[in-house]
């Protein structure tokens, strides 16, 4: 099965833009990824029973999504794309870790409650 980042139409009317998917290249069969779909799952119950036209971006609510969306940006580079993988995730966890200590400097309980999801969003891709 081939990882993508592909488009997700919610009820003929919200694209979710940017949600990771196996695909397989010979039945060409499709599932989104297991560690994304609780994330996407949420997203979809926000909408509601009647969303309205309207697009998002899943990587914004996702930190897996969001590395890959980077990574796709910059796969074309001479470096070994696993190497450049693994670089790009420990500099978003770095960067979320200093965030963390900002928020939590500020006592901003709902901040450090985002940044605690996202680097368990990381952490638990990280285990497969």
């Amino acid at each position: 099965m081939n990882l993508k980042l592909r488009t997700v139409i919610f009820s003929g009317k919200v694209e979710i833009d940017n949600v990771p998917i196996y695909t397989c290249a010979i039945c060409s069969h499709s599932e989104v990824i297991p560690e994304v779909k609780a994330d996407l799952s949420g997203l979809i119950q926000e909408l509601g029973d009647r969303p309205e036209k309207q697009s998002y971006l899943f990587n914004e609510c996702n930190e897996w999504a969001n590395i890959l969306v980077e990574y796709k940006l910059v796969q074309k580079t001479a470096q070994s794309a696993q190497y450049k993988l693994e670089q790009m995730i420990e500099q978003r966890t770095n960067d979320l870790l200093d965030l963390y200590l900002l928020a939590q400097g500020l006592k901003d309980e709902v901040w450090l409650d985002s940044i605690r999801k996202r680097l368990l969003q990381i952490g638990a891709q990280m285990k497969n």
